[in-house]
Protein backbone atom coordinates (compact mmCIF):
# COMPACT_ATOMS: atom_id res chain seq x y z
CA UNK A 1 0.00 0.00 0.00
CA UNK A 2 1.25 3.48 -0.83
CA UNK A 3 1.69 5.99 1.97
CA UNK A 4 -0.91 8.10 0.13
CA UNK A 5 -3.60 5.56 1.02
CA UNK A 6 -2.16 5.19 4.51
CA UNK A 7 -2.45 8.78 5.76
CA UNK A 8 -4.93 8.98 8.65
CA UNK A 9 -7.95 11.24 8.34
CA UNK A 10 -9.39 11.43 11.86
CA UNK A 11 -12.00 14.10 12.55
CA UNK A 12 -11.90 16.36 15.62
CA UNK A 13 -14.77 14.47 17.31
CA UNK A 14 -12.87 11.19 16.75
CA UNK A 15 -9.76 12.78 18.26
CA UNK A 16 -11.76 13.94 21.28
CA UNK A 17 -13.09 10.38 21.72
CA UNK A 18 -9.57 8.90 21.46
CA UNK A 19 -8.18 11.31 24.05
CA UNK A 20 -11.08 10.58 26.41
CA UNK A 21 -10.92 6.80 26.02
CA UNK A 22 -7.15 6.35 26.03
CA UNK A 23 -6.01 9.09 28.41
CA UNK A 24 -9.13 10.02 30.41
CA UNK A 25 -8.80 13.65 29.35
CA UNK A 26 -11.67 15.88 28.23
CA UNK A 27 -10.70 18.18 25.37
CA UNK A 28 -11.45 21.91 25.60
CA UNK A 29 -9.68 22.79 22.34
CA UNK A 30 -8.49 20.81 19.31
CA UNK A 31 -6.90 21.99 16.10
CA UNK A 32 -4.78 20.29 13.46
CA UNK A 33 -1.04 20.89 13.10
CA UNK A 34 1.07 20.54 9.92
CA UNK A 35 2.35 17.06 9.10
CA UNK A 36 4.17 15.36 6.24
CA UNK A 37 2.34 12.01 6.13
CA UNK A 38 0.79 11.57 9.60
CA UNK A 39 -1.84 13.55 11.50
CA UNK A 40 -0.98 15.89 14.39
CA UNK A 41 -3.46 17.69 16.63
CA UNK A 42 -3.00 20.31 19.30
CA UNK A 43 -5.12 19.31 22.29
CA UNK A 44 -5.94 21.37 25.41
CA UNK A 45 -7.62 19.49 28.27
CA UNK A 46 -10.35 20.66 30.65
CA UNK A 47 -8.31 19.01 33.42
CA UNK A 48 -5.37 21.25 32.53
CA UNK A 49 -2.38 20.78 30.26
CA UNK A 50 -1.59 21.08 26.55
CA UNK A 51 -0.67 18.13 24.37
CA UNK A 52 -0.01 16.96 20.82
CA UNK A 53 -1.89 13.88 19.64
CA UNK A 54 0.18 12.18 16.95
CA UNK A 55 -1.51 9.61 14.69
CA UNK A 56 1.01 7.73 12.53
CA UNK A 57 0.13 6.66 8.99
CA UNK A 58 -0.81 2.99 8.69
CA UNK A 59 2.39 1.99 6.82
CA UNK A 60 4.77 3.36 9.47
CA UNK A 61 2.43 2.13 12.22
CA UNK A 62 3.44 -1.43 11.32
CA UNK A 63 7.03 -0.74 12.40
CA UNK A 64 6.23 -0.90 16.11
CA UNK A 65 9.83 -1.47 17.25
CA UNK A 66 11.16 1.55 15.35
CA UNK A 67 8.54 3.87 16.83
CA UNK A 68 9.14 2.39 20.28
CA UNK A 69 12.85 3.31 19.99
CA UNK A 70 12.04 6.81 18.75
CA UNK A 71 9.61 7.30 21.64
CA UNK A 72 12.19 6.07 24.14
CA UNK A 73 14.87 8.33 22.60
CA UNK A 74 12.72 11.37 23.27
CA UNK A 75 12.38 10.40 26.92
CA UNK A 76 16.12 9.67 27.14
CA UNK A 77 17.05 13.08 25.72
CA UNK A 78 14.60 14.78 28.09
CA UNK A 79 16.22 13.01 31.04
CA UNK A 80 19.56 14.35 29.81
CA UNK A 81 18.43 17.95 29.82
CA UNK A 82 17.27 18.57 26.24
CA UNK A 83 13.89 20.22 25.57
CA UNK A 84 12.11 17.32 23.88
CA UNK A 85 8.52 16.06 23.93
CA UNK A 86 7.72 12.86 25.83
CA UNK A 87 4.83 10.42 25.44
CA UNK A 88 2.15 10.06 28.10
CA UNK A 89 1.01 6.57 29.11
CA UNK A 90 -2.49 5.41 28.22
CA UNK A 91 -4.90 4.19 30.90
CA UNK A 92 -3.37 0.72 30.41
CA UNK A 93 0.17 2.09 30.96
CA UNK A 94 1.34 1.85 27.33
CA UNK A 95 3.07 4.72 25.49
CA UNK A 96 1.36 3.82 22.19
CA UNK A 97 -2.04 2.48 21.20
CA UNK A 98 -2.87 0.77 17.90
CA UNK A 99 -6.27 2.06 16.77
CA UNK A 100 -8.35 0.66 13.91
CA UNK A 101 -10.30 3.08 11.71
CA UNK A 102 -11.67 3.36 8.16
CA UNK A 103 -10.28 6.63 6.76
CA UNK A 104 -11.60 5.99 3.26
CA UNK A 105 -9.40 3.07 2.19
CA UNK A 106 -10.88 0.30 4.34
CA UNK A 107 -10.11 -0.48 7.97
CA UNK A 108 -6.48 0.15 8.85
CA UNK A 109 -4.47 0.36 12.06
CA UNK A 110 -2.83 3.59 13.21
CA UNK A 111 -0.41 4.06 16.11
CA UNK A 112 -1.52 6.84 18.43
CA UNK A 113 0.61 8.73 20.98
CA UNK A 114 -0.15 11.70 23.20
CA UNK A 115 2.95 13.89 23.52
CA UNK A 116 3.69 16.77 25.86
CA UNK A 117 3.31 20.18 24.23
CA UNK A 118 6.39 22.40 23.98
CA UNK A 119 5.82 26.16 23.98
CA UNK A 120 7.64 28.33 21.50
CA UNK A 121 7.76 29.48 17.90
CA UNK A 122 9.47 27.58 15.10
CA UNK A 123 12.80 29.21 14.31
CA UNK A 124 11.50 29.68 10.76
CA UNK A 125 9.47 32.58 12.18
CA UNK A 126 11.98 34.30 14.49
CA UNK A 127 15.07 36.41 13.96
CA UNK A 128 17.90 33.89 13.67
CA UNK A 129 20.64 35.85 15.45
CA UNK A 130 24.24 34.60 15.51
CA UNK A 131 23.71 33.64 19.17
CA UNK A 132 20.61 31.56 18.39
CA UNK A 133 22.38 29.95 15.43
CA UNK A 134 25.35 29.07 17.65
CA UNK A 135 23.11 27.65 20.36
CA UNK A 136 21.13 25.63 17.81
CA UNK A 137 24.30 24.14 16.31
CA UNK A 138 25.65 23.31 19.75
CA UNK A 139 22.35 21.69 20.79
CA UNK A 140 22.18 19.57 17.62
CA UNK A 141 25.68 18.19 18.33
CA UNK A 142 24.88 17.65 22.04
CA UNK A 143 21.75 15.73 21.04
CA UNK A 144 23.72 13.33 18.84
CA UNK A 145 26.38 12.80 21.52
CA UNK A 146 23.70 11.97 24.10
CA UNK A 147 21.99 9.55 21.72
CA UNK A 148 25.21 7.51 21.52
CA UNK A 149 24.78 6.63 25.20
CA UNK A 150 21.26 5.29 24.70
CA UNK A 151 20.51 1.60 25.19
CA UNK A 152 17.36 -0.18 23.99
CA UNK A 153 16.57 -3.78 22.95
CA UNK A 154 15.40 -2.62 19.50
CA UNK A 155 18.20 -0.19 18.59
CA UNK A 156 18.80 -2.31 15.49
CA UNK A 157 15.54 -1.03 14.01
CA UNK A 158 17.28 2.34 13.47
CA UNK A 159 19.42 0.68 10.80
CA UNK A 160 16.97 1.88 8.15
CA UNK A 161 18.76 0.77 4.98
CA UNK A 162 15.83 1.60 2.69
CA UNK A 163 15.03 5.01 4.25
CA UNK A 164 14.66 7.33 1.23
CA UNK A 165 15.71 10.51 3.07
CA UNK A 166 18.98 9.09 4.42
CA UNK A 167 22.02 10.97 3.09
CA UNK A 168 23.51 7.56 2.37
CA UNK A 169 20.82 7.11 -0.31
CA UNK A 170 21.57 10.09 -2.54
CA UNK A 171 22.18 7.88 -5.67
CA UNK A 172 18.52 6.80 -5.37
CA UNK A 173 17.58 10.26 -6.68
CA UNK A 174 18.53 9.10 -10.18
CA UNK A 175 15.24 7.14 -10.24
CA UNK A 176 13.28 10.38 -9.85
CA UNK A 177 15.43 12.76 -11.89
CA UNK A 178 12.84 12.74 -14.72
CA UNK A 179 10.58 14.83 -12.46
CA UNK A 180 12.93 17.76 -13.14
CA UNK A 181 12.62 17.56 -16.94
CA UNK A 182 12.67 21.14 -18.18
CA UNK A 183 13.99 22.47 -14.89
CA UNK A 184 17.30 24.34 -15.33
CA UNK A 185 18.51 22.78 -12.08
CA UNK A 186 18.29 19.24 -13.45
CA UNK A 187 21.89 19.41 -14.72
CA UNK A 188 23.12 20.66 -11.34
CA UNK A 189 21.35 17.83 -9.52
CA UNK A 190 22.88 15.25 -11.89
CA UNK A 191 26.32 16.75 -11.33
CA UNK A 192 25.91 16.69 -7.54
CA UNK A 193 24.81 13.02 -7.61
CA UNK A 194 27.85 12.18 -9.75
CA UNK A 195 30.24 13.99 -7.39
CA UNK A 196 28.60 12.31 -4.41
CA UNK A 197 29.23 8.89 -5.95
CA UNK A 198 32.84 9.68 -6.87
CA UNK A 199 33.94 11.79 -3.89
CA UNK A 200 31.74 11.23 -0.84
CA UNK A 201 31.26 7.47 -1.03
CA UNK A 202 34.99 6.71 -0.93
CA UNK A 203 35.48 8.88 2.16
CA UNK A 204 32.52 7.47 4.07
CA UNK A 205 34.68 4.98 5.98
CA UNK A 206 36.27 7.97 7.74
CA UNK A 207 32.92 9.44 8.86
CA UNK A 208 31.98 8.84 12.50
CA UNK A 209 28.88 6.70 12.86
CA UNK A 210 26.07 7.61 15.24
CA UNK A 211 22.32 7.76 15.73
CA UNK A 212 20.86 10.96 14.24
CA UNK A 213 17.59 12.89 14.48
CA UNK A 214 17.62 13.03 10.67
CA UNK A 215 15.34 16.04 10.19
CA UNK A 216 16.73 18.85 12.34
CA UNK A 217 15.01 21.58 10.34
CA UNK A 218 13.66 25.07 10.96
CA UNK A 219 10.10 23.73 11.50
CA UNK A 220 11.28 21.16 14.04
CA UNK A 221 13.19 23.54 16.31
CA UNK A 222 11.36 25.94 18.64
CA UNK A 223 12.57 29.14 20.29
CA UNK A 224 11.17 31.48 22.96
CA UNK A 225 12.14 35.02 23.97
CA UNK A 226 14.26 35.23 27.12
CA UNK A 227 14.35 38.03 29.70
CA UNK A 228 16.40 40.27 27.37
CA UNK A 229 14.01 39.60 24.44
CA UNK A 230 16.59 37.53 22.58
CA UNK A 231 15.35 34.14 21.45
CA UNK A 232 16.58 30.94 23.10
CA UNK A 233 16.05 27.41 21.83
CA UNK A 234 13.05 25.88 23.62
CA UNK A 235 12.23 22.64 21.84
CA UNK A 236 13.21 19.90 19.38
CA UNK A 237 10.33 18.15 17.61
CA UNK A 238 9.63 15.13 15.40
CA UNK A 239 11.92 12.12 15.73
CA UNK A 240 10.20 10.24 12.91
CA UNK A 241 13.29 10.36 10.64
CA UNK A 242 15.67 9.12 13.32
CA UNK A 243 18.12 6.51 12.03
CA UNK A 244 21.68 5.23 12.22
CA UNK A 245 23.89 7.49 10.15
CA UNK A 246 26.86 9.78 10.66
CA UNK A 247 27.50 12.97 12.61
CA UNK A 248 28.35 14.76 9.37
CA UNK A 249 24.97 13.80 7.90
CA UNK A 250 23.13 15.41 10.81
CA UNK A 251 25.21 18.56 10.43
CA UNK A 252 24.69 18.79 6.66
CA UNK A 253 20.92 18.28 6.98
CA UNK A 254 20.60 20.90 9.71
CA UNK A 255 22.77 23.42 7.87
CA UNK A 256 20.52 23.37 4.81
CA UNK A 257 17.56 24.58 6.83
CA UNK A 258 19.55 27.06 8.91
CA UNK A 259 21.02 28.54 5.73
CA UNK A 260 17.52 28.93 4.30
CA UNK A 261 16.46 31.20 7.17
CA UNK A 262 19.16 33.83 6.80
CA UNK A 263 19.59 36.75 4.35
CA UNK A 264 23.34 36.06 4.22
CA UNK A 265 23.10 32.29 4.29
CA UNK A 266 26.65 31.15 3.69
CA UNK A 267 28.27 33.69 5.98
CA UNK A 268 25.76 33.24 8.80
CA UNK A 269 26.09 29.49 9.01
CA UNK A 270 29.86 29.59 8.73
CA UNK A 271 30.20 32.04 11.58
CA UNK A 272 27.59 30.67 13.97
CA UNK A 273 25.75 27.37 13.47
CA UNK A 274 28.84 25.47 12.34
CA UNK A 275 30.88 27.04 15.17
CA UNK A 276 28.27 25.91 17.68
CA UNK A 277 28.37 22.37 16.31
CA UNK A 278 32.17 22.23 16.32
CA UNK A 279 32.31 23.47 19.92
CA UNK A 280 30.94 20.01 20.79
CA UNK A 281 31.94 17.83 17.83
CA UNK A 282 34.91 19.18 15.79
CA UNK A 283 34.95 17.75 12.26
CA UNK A 284 37.68 15.41 11.08
CA UNK A 285 39.40 15.99 7.72
CA UNK A 286 37.15 13.67 5.67
CA UNK A 287 33.99 15.17 7.18
CA UNK A 288 35.21 18.69 6.51
CA UNK A 289 36.13 17.79 2.93
CA UNK A 290 32.65 16.39 2.22
CA UNK A 291 30.43 18.89 4.06
CA UNK A 292 29.85 21.15 1.04
CA UNK A 293 28.81 18.24 -1.18
CA UNK A 294 26.60 16.74 1.52
CA UNK A 295 24.78 20.05 1.98
CA UNK A 296 24.25 20.20 -1.80
CA UNK A 297 23.11 16.58 -1.75
CA UNK A 298 20.46 17.37 0.87
CA UNK A 299 19.27 20.28 -1.27
CA UNK A 300 18.92 17.85 -4.18
CA UNK A 301 16.96 15.40 -2.00
CA UNK A 302 14.60 18.19 -0.98
CA UNK A 303 14.19 19.35 -4.56
CA UNK A 304 13.57 15.91 -6.08
CA UNK A 305 11.73 14.11 -3.26
CA UNK A 306 9.46 17.09 -2.54
CA UNK A 307 8.47 17.10 -6.23
CA UNK A 308 7.81 13.38 -6.01
CA UNK A 309 5.73 13.77 -2.82
CA UNK A 310 3.72 16.63 -4.31
CA UNK A 311 2.71 14.44 -7.26
CA UNK A 312 1.69 11.65 -4.86
CA UNK A 313 -0.17 13.99 -2.48
CA UNK A 314 -1.49 16.96 -4.47
CA UNK A 315 -3.82 17.78 -1.56
CA UNK A 316 -0.72 18.40 0.60
CA UNK A 317 1.42 19.93 -2.14
CA UNK A 318 1.75 23.31 -0.45
CA UNK A 319 3.40 21.71 2.59
CA UNK A 320 5.82 19.70 0.45
CA UNK A 321 6.75 22.70 -1.67
CA UNK A 322 7.85 24.73 1.39
CA UNK A 323 10.92 22.49 1.41
CA UNK A 324 11.18 22.49 -2.38
CA UNK A 325 11.55 26.29 -2.54
CA UNK A 326 14.23 26.26 0.15
CA UNK A 327 16.15 23.52 -1.62
CA UNK A 328 16.08 25.47 -4.90
CA UNK A 329 17.32 28.73 -3.36
CA UNK A 330 20.21 27.18 -1.43
CA UNK A 331 21.28 24.91 -4.27
CA UNK A 332 21.44 27.95 -6.59
CA UNK A 333 23.41 30.02 -4.10
CA UNK A 334 25.95 27.39 -3.05
CA UNK A 335 26.48 26.04 -6.56
CA UNK A 336 27.17 29.52 -7.94
CA UNK A 337 29.68 30.27 -5.18
CA UNK A 338 31.49 26.95 -5.57
CA UNK A 339 33.17 24.67 -3.05
CA UNK A 340 36.35 26.66 -2.55
CA UNK A 341 34.57 29.96 -1.88
CA UNK A 342 32.00 28.41 0.48
CA UNK A 343 34.62 26.49 2.47
CA UNK A 344 36.72 29.63 2.81
CA UNK A 345 33.77 31.20 4.64
CA UNK A 346 32.66 28.14 6.63
CA UNK A 347 36.13 27.27 7.86
CA UNK A 348 37.68 30.74 7.99
CA UNK A 349 38.49 30.36 11.69
CA UNK A 350 40.78 27.45 10.74
CA UNK A 351 42.91 29.68 8.52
Amino acid sequence: MSVKHAIPNFSQPQVAELVKRLFRLTTSEIHSLPSYDDQNFYVAAVEGGEYVLKIMNSVHSKDFNLIAVQTYAMSFLRQNGLPVQTALPTTSGQLMSLEEMDCGYGCQKYLVRLLTFLPGTTISKVSLTPQLQYETGKTAARMDKILQEMEHPHLGSLQRNTFTWSLSRVPLLESYIHLLDGDPLQEVVQSVIHQYKTSVVRKRSSFRKCIIHGDFNDLNVLAQPDESDDYRLSGILDFGDMHTGYYIHELAIAMVYMISEHPQPVEAVGESFLSGWESVLPLNDAEKECLYLLVLSRCCQILVLASHSATLHPENAEYHMIFHKKGVCILHRLWELGKEQVEKVWFQSDA
